[in-house]
């Protein structure tokens, strides 16, 4: 008797549907340096354009004729005119036309010190704050001189309200110095009793401004970072 072979049908291979191409990714369109600055932004409900809040400049400043005259023991009035010029470059397309100009405010700390007979250190740490500007293409100002007097009284108010303030006491040890001052909140930069930037005293002297970033805390014109370090770490666990 011959054997039988089982013979297997081919199988049926399913019909294979070409993949669809992948779609590329949109890319993201990239905002020219130029046009973020100049665009509108908000800020408490208002509109404003220019630097966004939290930048910086650096500027170097030319050799300036600094000019002061006694009025009382305490008091005296100074002119400085100088031309100021950016650290390194403005954004092509950036900024405001040639002949723009403004009209600032400053109240700062100025602490100097006599290194001989003729010559002294000196440094400045403060705010600054604008009564009015007056475009390239009028020759008005933004504020008649009545509204910028007010402008510079509400100001002032505001700075006798922070000073006014609670401060965070400090007092810590550090290089074998004792430190003892306060920092006080910085108004304008504290939101639900969290602040950004405070004004630094120790040794009843004037330190500078300390702000806390992305990057860390920072203080213009202190290098020493263990210092800063120390100074933050007072101010966090006062946050905290």
């Amino acid at each position: 008797m011959a054997a039988t072979r089982a013979v297997t049908a081919p199988s049926r291979k399913k019909a294979v549907k070409p993949a669809a191409p992948k779609k590329k990714a949109a890319a993201k369109k990239k905002v020219p340096v130029a046009g973020g600055y100049n665009a509108w932004k908000q800020f408490e409900g208002k509109q404003y354009t220019g630097m966004k809040i939290g930048r910086s400049h650096k500027w170097n400043y030319d050799a300036g004729v600094w000019r002061e005259t006694k009025i009382t023991p305490d008091l005296w009035e100074i002119s400085y005119e100088v031309v100021k010029r950016r650290a390194g470059h403005a954004p092509e397309g950036s900024g405001v036309p040639v002949g723009t100009g403004y009209h600032w405010y400053i109240l700062a700390n100025q602490q100097v010190d006599k290194i001989n007979a003729d010559d002294y250190t000196t440094k400045m740490s403060g705010f600054k704050f604008k009564l009015a500007h007056k475009r390239a293409s009028k020759n008005k100002w933004s504020a008649s001189l009545n509204n910028q007097r007010k402008r510079m009284i509400s100001f002032l108010q505001d700075m006798i309200t922070q000073l006014k303030s609670t401060s965070v006491p400090l007092e810590f040890s550090y290089k074998d110095t004792a430190y003892k001052g306060e920092a006080i909140p910085v108004m304008e930069t504290c939101e639900e009793g969290d602040c950004v930037e405070w004004d630094i005293y120790l040794n009843d002297e004037s330190k500078g401004i300390i702000r806390k970033m992305k990057s860390g805390w920072k203080m213009n014109g202190v290098t020493d970072k263990g210092l800063i370090k120390a100074i933050a770490g007072i101010l966090a666990s006062e946050g905290s």
